[in-house]
């Protein structure tokens, strides 16, 4: 990394493991700018979904994918079960991740507002979209768990929630996103891994601060220092 480019964290994992909770706080921490690339799909999808099509149509996504307004993604309906089970499906298409590959790595590349560092969390930013970021984040947890923590969000937000559908959605999800033909989730060989399955947000926050604060902190000082 030259002296002048940004600073890349990565942040992988599947649904409801933590990792925007954990990736924002990070941002915060280190004044970074902080892109959820899952809202961008589930815009694509959530788009698809209202204009009558399938998530599964190749075509009516990747055109989605292509139009996609950025605006959008401070769309409230975004964070329903309906933009998230369609994200997963239009994530699987060539064509959508193309038309939106282009953006995350620009978003990286200057990072806004001026900011020194970048933090992007999703499911193959260690992988395919940052695969040179300077630190790599895989943030995981049990099934089980990270059913109780959805479930118990959308009760939070008034949806109507159902354990075992929340938990049947989220293995179903875990299985399209695994075993996807183009960037599946996994973890990065060189990234480092945080189980969160028995940690609280504050305790997560932490560890994550004990396994990348050192190699930021210390970017940091030598940007300041260029």
């Amino acid at each position: 990394m030259s002296s002048n480019a940004p600073i890349i964290i990565a942040v992988d994992g599947p649904a409801a493991s933590g990792k925007g909770t954990v990736a924002r706080k990070l941002a915060t921490e280190f004044d970074f700018a902080y892109l959820d690339t899952g809202k961008l799909y589930r815009a694509v999808g959530l788009a698809v979904v209202r204009s009558g099509g399938d998530p599964e149509d190749e075509d009516a996504a990747t055109d989605a994918a292509r139009a996609l307004d950025l605006q959008t993604l401070d769309d409230p309906e975004l964070l329903g079960d309906d933009a998230a089970s369609a994200a997963s499906k239009v994530a699987a298409i060539d064509g959508v991740r193309s038309a939106l590959l282009e953006f995350q790595r620009n978003f990286a590349a200057s990072p806004p507002d001026g900011k020194l560092g970048a933090i992007l969390d999703g499911r193959d930013i260690g992988t395919v979209i940052c695969p040179d970021a300077l630190v790599k984040l895989f943030v995981t947890a049990s099934v089980d768990i990270r059913a109780q923590r959805r479930h118990k969000e959308l009760l939070n937000r008034g949806t109507p929630s159902i354990y075992p559908r929340v938990l049947d959605e989220l293995k179903a999800r875990d299985a399209r996103d695994m075993n996807r033909a183009t960037a599946p989730l996994k973890a990065a060989e060189d990234a480092v891994v945080l189980d969160t399955t028995e940690l609280d947000v504050d305790r997560s926050f932490a560890q994550a601060l004990r396994l990348i604060g050192g190699p930021v902190r210390e970017a940091l000082e030598d940007a300041d220092g260029a």
